[in-house]
């Protein structure tokens, strides 16, 4: 069958987020696999039109799959500079081959880890109720990710 749509859809950068990790809670093995609670210290975003800083307190409540998957669930707040919240939750796919995973698990070391050797996607939604911003609550998202020294890196883009 050929396709519907004719071409594939574009994207475009909504922003840059980079978000420093705190505390890592691990609550060991489940019949589901390893949940981790990976907090965060906050952090920045920054696009054309929206930028501002991510609140301390943003969280990935992750699964580890059994096969080695890791699903991703997180639920951050943005502030933008002129002071709205704009409530953003994403899940994904995090995708690091085994062999690689000393190399990512050492915060000296991971933010040398190439992002083309692993696979880091995530489908952002959002909620706001500032005018400025409630064009988001309409927006299809999708994010690609890569560890940083600090943390966490992500380009977020609008499904045109």
């Amino acid at each position: 069958m050929e396709p519907l749509f004719g071409k594939a859809p574009g994207l475009k950068r909504i922003f840059s987020m980079r978000v420093r990790m705190s505390e890592r809670v691990e609550s060991g093995e489940s019949p589901l696999g390893r949940r981790s609670f990976n907090g965060t210290d906050g952090g920045v975003f920054e696009g054309d039109h929206l930028r501002g800083t991510v609140h301390a307190g943003a969280a990935d409540w992750m699964l580890t799959r059994p096969d080695g998957v890791n699903v991703i669930d997180a639920r951050v707040m943005l502030i933008t500079d002129d002071g709205a919240a704009i409530y953003m939750n994403y899940g994904g796919r995090a995708i690091v081959p085994p062999e690689l995973l000393p190399q990512v698990r050492d915060p000296a070391r991971r933010g040398g880890v190439d992002p083309a050797t692993y696979y880091f996607r995530t489908t952002p939604a959002f909620e706001t109720g500032a005018p400025a911003y409630a064009w988001l609550n309409d927006v299809v998202a999708v994010g690609a990710g890569r560890l940083l020294p600090e943390g966490l890196g992500y380009d977020v883009f609008q499904v045109l």
